[in-house]
Order: structure tokens, then C-alpha cells, then sequence
């Protein structure tokens, strides 16, 4: 599956990156990766489950 970004998505997204890597707070950059080590371990976990959930919908419905 291939990651869709608007162009606006994209310069958002950029505007934010470049934000973090100019910044010289390094107690903010500290929370920040803080934050996004919890959100990416979450999101993960949230993909796998997904992931495992539709295909035991599969299996139930080739068995039917």
C-alpha cells in the first residue's frame, strides 16, 4: 500500500519537520521524540491488530 499525500498534506508535513530540526529547545525536541516513540509504538500495534482482524474476517468468509 502506497502512502497518498495531498500537496497541502505534504507542505504541512514538511513545515513541521523543518520546525523540529531548526529548533535549539532541546527539552521540547526530548518531549517531542518522547511523544512520537509512544504515538509510532501505538500506531503499530493498532496496525497489527487491524491487520490481524480482517484477515480472520477473510478466513471466516472463504470458509462460509
Amino acid at each position: 500500500m502506497i502512502v497518498e499525500m495531498s500537496l497541502e498534506e505534504q507542505l504541512e508535513l514538511e513545515k513541521s519537520v523543518r520546525c523540529a530540526t531548526t529548533s535549539t529547545d532541546a527539552q521540547s525536541i526530548a518531549k517531542l521524540c518522547g511523544s512520537l516513540i509512544r504515538q509510532n509504538a501505538y500506531q503499530s500495534r493498532l496496525l497489527k491488530q487491524a491487520t490481524n482482524h480482517i484477515a480472520q474476517i477473510e478466513l471466516s468468509a472463504m470458509k462460509q
